[in-house]
Formats: structure tokens, C-alpha cells, sequence
């Protein structure tokens, strides 16, 4: 017996067995991803996905930094900026070791107990109704707030008592409190929670952390995610969205099998490689075979129909099957996105010359924020600012006020300022993309073939990677290896290759429908559903000749 007669008079059986084993599998796969679209059009309606910049009052900073600092005994920081909360102004700074950010006022210095709670209640209420809370006397809720607060922990070992940092009706941190404990516009906050790793509910696509959940009193039962340090707009999500998140969870990408940790994308990828090979065997016997037509015989009907049903769905069966098999393959590499770099500065350097930094931003320019960073010949203070043309501003707003539905912002302004001569650096944002590549390959920076500023989603930098503006830093090495850095963080958003790149676009054209771009996201999401469609026809069809022949067979 020839190999091709042996594989001839085995192909049915084989072609039966594969199939019954990855039935179930592949139902669940098609369906959930028909219904990813309908999950991607279901969220909840919020107020804005970005908030505006302002201005840095510089009347209301009435206390550096380093004396801030050194009124509650800490000597030493990884990163500030400052933050308004009910128009007062705060240092937002982070502690070495410490991921919970802690709050200075910048009229006394004083420390703001439990302050990145409270600004993750400023930050969700405003993204999801547009409320900017005022101050406000002292009411219950702030009351009952103060009485449940425990001493903030100082670096030294000793403490702060919140009562003493909040004494005074007219006190700025007991202004800040009250306003965003005692607003009785909207909804109520009913709880805060502090999130330091991916779940189920926030998970990694999400990118940023750490992060707050922020629940509302609502019949929906909304959760706002926020990032403070950056005041980011993370994820939304009610009841409703969070049944179809779970049930894609489990039946596309098998949240079930978690506890196999890399061990899951092992069994997806073999299971999309029998369906591969089932549909393969499929093809070779809808083209080597032929199907009697005898009226009547309702198992030769059944075995048309599923002949006729597979050949149409096979095509996108293998697109999907192949690209979702590389996709996991590239998830056994260990994930590089997120690095960042880890400042340490002393107290004392915190004092920023408010006069000497608007002198150096120039004439039009407004002063939005203020921080400091480290390159190889020393300090800067990072200076972000605006043009305070009106024409000017008005098109750097034209970025989109929604980044999710416009993916794009505005180029970086921002002016790197010597700490102690208030020089600007020439080109100072892309020498600290630069510096920043430099640290993160770690290769020297001749290796460096190109730079570019990235301002909205596109190729192969798209949506997921969420952080905009980023600059784009190539190397030859490494099959032309890029990094994307954020220069407002310090962080590594993503590294990719031309290999990587490879996979992106197997993932986003075959598996996403994405070539159907040309039509906009309707017509490709009517694509992506129509062809899961079919998957589940072909299965469902499958099935049930399966159980036609089984039934004669009897």
C-alpha cells in the first residue's frame, strides 16, 4: 500500500478525531469573537478621557519643595510635579521604595493625608462627569474621613498626626478634603481602591500602574480606573461590561488556565495547530473526493452541507487559527514594556527658581509643569509648558479632546533647563528620549540611527501600547530593533523588531481584520463577525453530521 493510499483510507478518521477534539474549543473561540465587537461598542458613558492642562499659579506656591520636604523629615525623592485639587496646589511627590504618592502643600508645606485617594476621587469624578469639585466647609464625610485617618509613616520612623495637619477651617488641606468628600453633585464615590497589580477586571492590556479603582454609587455600578501620577484615564467599566470582559475571559483567551502560567499558551497554540491541520485535511479531501448525490439519503445532505459550509469558512479559519497561534508564541518572550528609569534626588536640589524658569521658557510660553530628571552630564529641571497665543493653544487642543476615539495629541514642548544655570538644552526632549534609549538597550548612543516624536496610534505603534507622546529611538542591531520611550514618565512603553513586527501584523490583519481599515471600524467589525460567524456554523455543522452518521451507523 502506497503512503498516498494509506493516508487516503485513514484521512476520514483522522479528519473525525481532530475535529471532535478541537469542536468545543473552536465554537467558544468564534463565538466570543463575535461578540468582541458588539463587548468594544458597550461602555460607559463618560464626561472626557482627558483633562485639561492648566496653568501653574505661581502666587499660589508660596513653599519650595526642599522645605516641604524638610518640614515633614524626609531628605531625599524619586520623582514630583504639581497638582491642583479644588484650586489648591500640591507637590505630588514620589518617596524612593514608596508606590503610594504622597501630597505637599505648596502654600505650607503640609503633608495631605491620604492625598492619593483623595486625588484619584478628584481625577474619576472629573473623568466621568465633568465635575470639578470647589472648596467647601468641612463637612460629615470629610469629618468621618479625618477620624478614620491613621498617622502617615515619615522616613525617619516617626509620624504626622492628621489632625495637626488638618487643623483650621480655612487650612488648604481641610479646604481640599472637604470639597471632594462633601460634593453632592453626581454621583457618590462608595469606594477607593489602591491597585498594584492586573486582575481580572483591570488587566494588563491596561498598561498603567499603579492605579485606582474608584467605585460609584450608581445603578450600573461604574468603575473608574485612574493613573495620579500622570492623571491618566485607564478603563471604565460597569456591570454590563464587565459580564462580556468575563465572558471573553474565559472563552477567548482561557482565563481558566491562568494557573498554568506561560504552560496556557502552550495549549492554545497546540490546539490552533490541530485546527490548522484539520482544516488542511479538510481541503484535501473536499478536492481529492467527491460527494454521491442520492435523493433522500439526508447523511449525503448532511456531508454536503458541511463540505460546501467548511470550504467557505476555511480561508479565515486559517487566518485566524495561524495568526492567534504566532500571537501566543510571542507571549512566551518575557515581557520588557514598562522599565523605567529610577531617579534619586536630594531634597535640597528641589527648589526651582520660578523667575530664571520663566525667563528661560521665553515670552509665550505658560509654565504647566515642573520636574526634574538626570542625563549623563547632570540635572535638569523638565519644564512643560504651552503657548500662551491664543491661536497657538487653540490648535495644540485640536490633539483631540478624547484620546481613545481621536489617538493622537499634541508634539512636546517641553524645555530641558539646567538646575543650576537655567541654560535650555538645544533639543532637549529628543536628547533625553535619547538618554533614556540608551539606558533601557544599553548601548552606547552612536548606536542611535534614528529618532522620531510619536503623536497619535499608528503601524506599529498602535492603541495598546496607550502612552502618547512617545519618541521613537532606532537601532540597527537586533533586526533593526526601535524603543519607545515616554519622556513625561521616564518609562519604556514598548520595544519592537522587525521580527516582532512580523506578528503585529499577522495578528492585526488576519485575526483583527484590520486590512478592512479602508471602510472604517463599522465595516471591519461587520467583517470580524460575519467570518466568526462562519466558524460557528462550520462547527455547528460539523456537529451535526457527525451525529447524522453516528445515528445511521447504529
Amino acid at each position: 500500500m502506497s503512503l498516498r493510499q494509506y493516508i487516503r483510507r485513514h484521512m476520514y478518521r483522522w479528519h473525525r478525531i481532530a475535529s471532535l477534539i478541537i469542536a468545543i474549543p473552536v465554537l467558544l473561540w468564534a463565538f466570543s469573537g463575535f461578540m468582541h465587537p458588539l463587548m468594544t461598542n458597550i461602555r460607559p458613558q463618560v464626561a472626557t478621557q482627558r483633562l485639561s492642562t492648566p496653568v501653574i499659579d505661581t502666587s499660589k506656591i508660596r513653599v519650595s519643595l526642599a522645605n516641604a520636604l524638610a518640614k515633614n523629615r524626609m531628605d531625599s525623592f524619586s520623582q514630583f510635579r504639581l497638582v491642583v485639587m479644588s484650586g489648591n496646589w500640591f507637590y505630588q511627590v514620589a518617596l524612593p521604595g514608596n508606590k503610594v504618592l504622597k501630597y505637599f502643600s505648596a502654600e505650607n508645606g503640609k503633608l495631605l493625608p491620604q492625598g492619593d485617594e483623595l486625588y484619584a476621587r478628584y481625577l474619576a469624578k472629573q473623568f466621568l462627569e465633568g465635575d470639578e469639585q470647589v472648596p467647601a466647609a468641612a463637612g460629615a464625610a470629610a469629618h468621618k474621613m479625618l477620624a478614620s485617618l491613621k498617622p502617615e509613616p515619615l522616613p525617619d520612623g516617626s509620624t504626622t498626626d492628621a489632625a495637626e495637619a488638618l487643623n483650621g477651617d480655612h487650612d488648604c488641606c481641610t479646604n481640599t478634603m472637604a470639597a471632594i468628600m462633601n460634593t453632592t453633585k453626581g454621583a457618590k464615590v462608595s469606594k477607593v481602591q489602591f491597585i498594584e497589580q492586573f486582575d481580572g477586571e483591570y488587566k494588563y492590556v491596561s498598561r498603567y500602574l499603579p492605579a485606582y479603582k474608584v467605585s460609584f454609587d450608581r445603578a450600573d455600578g461604574v468603575r473608574i480606573y485612574v493613573e495620579t501620577a500622570q492623571d491618566r484615564f485607564a478603563f471604565a467599566v460597569d456591570n454590563k461590561r464587565a459580564a462580556f470582559d468575563t465572558f471573553f475571559s474565559l472563552f477567548h483567551t482561557l482565563s481558566w488556565l491562568d494557573v498554568l502560567g506561560k504552560g496556557k499558551h502552550v495549549v492554545e497554540i497546540l490546539i490552533m495547530l490541530l485546527a490548522m491541520f484539520t482544516t488542511v485535511m479538510g481541503l484535501y479531501m473536499f478536492f481529492t473526493t467527491k460527494t454521491k448525490n442520492v435523493k433522500g439519503n439526508t447523511t449525503i445532505r448532511a456531508r454536503r452541507i458541511h463540505r460546501y459550509t467548511s470550504l467557505t469558512a476555511s480561508l479565515f479559519t486559517l487566518l485566524f487559527t495561524f495568526s492567534g497561534a504566532f500571537h501566543a508564541f510571542e507571549k512566551l518572550t518575557t515581557e520588557t514594556r514598562d522599565q523605567y528609569v529610577d531617579h534619586h534626588f536630594a531634597a535640597a536640589q528641589a527648589i526651582p527658581d520660578w523667575q530664571k524658569l520663566y525667563a528661560a521658557a521665553g515670552p509665550d510660553k505658560l509654565i504647566t509643569n515642573v520636574s526634574l530628571v538626570t542625563m549623563q552630564d547632570g540635572l535638569y529641571w523638565q519644564v512643560f509648558n504651552k503657548n500662551s497665543k491664543p491661536e497657538m493653544r487653540k490648535a495644540a487642543a485640536a490633539g483631540g479632546k478624547d484620546l481613545m476615539k481621536s489617538m493622537s495629541v499634541p508634539p512636546p514642548t517641553t524645555l530641558y533647563v539646567g538646575l543650576k544655570d537655567y541654560a535650555v538644552l538645544p533639543a532637549g526632549e529628543e536628547q533625553y528620549a535619547r538618554w533614556l534609549a540608551t539606558s533601557f538597550s544599553e548601548r552606547p548612543a552612536d548606536k542611535i540611527i534614528s529618532t522620531r516624536v510619536i503623536t497619535k496610534f499608528e503601524d506599529e505603534y498602535g492603541f495598546v501600547n496607550k502612552r502618547l507622546p512617545v519618541w521613537k529611538i532606532g537601532y540597527a542591531e537586533n533586526s533593526q530593533e526601535r524603543y519607545y520611550v515616554e519622556t513625561s514618565t521616564g518609562k519604556l512603553a514598548t520595544v519592537v523588531n522587525d521580527k516582532d513586527l512580523v506578528e503585529g501584523y499577522s495578528f492585526a490583519l488576519f485575526h483583527k481584520h484590520h486590512f478592512m481599515d479602508w471602510g472604517g471600524k463599522m465595516l471591519r467589525d461587520i467583517s470580524t463577525m460575519f467570518w466568526a460567524l462562519m466558524q460557528v456554523m462550520m462547527v455547528l455543522v460539523g456537529l451535526w453530521f457527525w451525529m447524522k452518521t453516528r445515528k445511521n451507523s447504529r
